[in-house]
């Protein structure tokens, strides 16, 4: 049978090649003895398999609570897992459980971390997949190829009504913006219920689009359970919008796969909570595993933090998820890389010359709403910059160019 190969990062004070097969052991026959049973021809087809490993350095302290062993020294490797499609087909849930299941409990271990994923070509045949992905998400934005698409939050996350809401996309939509988006606090609210702030601003998008021929596309949080989801999903799709946006972690697999099978709008996949399940170096799911879960859903755009942001994740991290978004997986093309969390244009030189794609959405909260010539001069300002890093000039030569940019380095900067 085709089998589904896992890659992990292991920490533990025993040998590797004893400690790989304890994962092994754990994750597909699931004890610590053989039983009745468990004959070697069902071992032979069922047992997961240790395909690989590499040893990298060692550690004298242990990253995690683990077995006391008495060790000061903690072997690290790379490790690869194998498991045959049979013990679970096509349940993604039930592969959920197998590679990042009760692995992460092992005593044997005082490091795990899920790097990767390889899936065999019938699960291409089996998911769909994103609906729009990259591509198709640009086009329903009206953002031709060479430039990333332009977007931004509304802030503050909540409390502001729809009217005061939709005239802040009103302003954008002027400005120039490509995409706007609800905050992922933002759902359905005391003071902003849902469907009516999704009249108000839709009744915006539509006036300027038949002004313009350029119709933003938001993003609305339709995040809740499946009912809600639906009625939520149904309310834009009426409005005549094209996106929405589902907190990926929050609602789970089973029900993100739900929300894009219906298939009308771009789905924004908001990875809010993803510092529980990656912040530490040994401990959880590093994001091209994480990505390609998530885009068998079918989500079509996904976060990947920024350059240079306001949280935790490393540069070095963030440009090795806009590459996992933008390599083809299955049958699928790219998945949208959305940039954001504390972005202006300042970090376009950088993130250009680190990942040379343009492909990719990248969101400025303040970097637009805080610019010194208002909104106008902040999308000005981030478009500027990206065409001057495409160009291979400067920061410092941008600012001899653009007032806009200049104005926002004097700002930002």
């Amino acid at each position: 049978m085709e089998r589904i190969v896992a890659t992990y990062l292991i920490e533990t004070p025993y040998d590797p090649e004893k400690a790989a097969a304890i994962l092994a052991g754990e994750q597909s026959s699931g004890t610590f003895v053989a039983v009745p049973g468990e004959t070697d021809e069902l071992k032979s087809r069922f047992a997961a398999r240790v395909e690989a490993i590499e040893l990298l350095e060692e550690a004298l302290e242990p990253a995690l609570p683990g077995e006391n062993t008495g060790s000061h020294k903690f072997n690290r490797a790379k490790v690869k897992v194998s498991w045959s499609i049979g013990n679970f087909g096509f349940n993604i849930p039930a592969l959920i459980s197998t590679v990042q299941g009760n692995l992460y409990e092992l005593r044997q271990f005082t490091g795990l971390k899920l790097d990767d994923l390889e899936l065999p070509a019938s699960y291409g045949e089996h998911f769909r997949g994103p609906a729009f992905g990259m591509r198709g998400t640009m086009d329903l934005a009206g953002v031709n190829p060479g430039r990333p698409m332009i977007g931004t939050i509304i802030k503050p996350s909540v409390g502001l009504t729809p009217a005061y809401t939709a005239d802040l996309v009103k302003i954008l939509a002027e400005a120039g913006i490509d995409f706007v988006k609800d905050d992922e606090l933002m759902t359905s609210t005391a003071n902003s219920p849902f469907a009516v702030r999704v009249e108000k601003i839709m009744r915006v998008i539509n006036d300027f689009a038949d002004k313009s021929g350029k119709k933003v596309m938001y993003a609305f949080n339709i995040t809740g359970d499946l009912e809600a989801m639906k009625n939520n999903y149904e309310t834009v799709v009426k409005a005549g919008g094209t996106c929405a946006m589902v907190s990926i972690n929050s609602v789970g697999w089973a029900g993100v796969k739900q929300v894009c099978d219906w298939g009308e709008l771009s789905i924004h996949g908001h990875r809010n909570g993803w510092g529980m399940l990656n912040r530490h170096p040994w401990l959880g799911v590093n994001f091209p595993a994480y990505n390609k879960l998530w885009r068998l859903a079918g989500v079509d755009q996904m976060h990947v933090n920024g350059i240079k942001n306001k949280f935790w994740e490393s540069d070095d991290s963030v440009v090795r998820s806009i590459g996992s978004c933008l390599t083809p997986f299955l049958k699928n093309e790219s998945v949208l890389p959305v940039v954001s969390s504390g972005q202006w244009g300042g970090q376009a030189f950088e993130t250009y010359a680190r990942t040379g794609a343009t492909d990719l959405l990248y969101m400025a909260g303040g970097g637009i709403m805080a610019h010194p010539f208002g909104p106008d001069g902040g999308v000005k300002a981030l478009r500027q910059a990206w065409e001057c890093a495409v160009e291979g000039r400067s920061l410092e030569e941008a600012v001899k160019l653009h007032a806009e940019f200049a104005a926002s380095v004097r700002k930002f900067g």
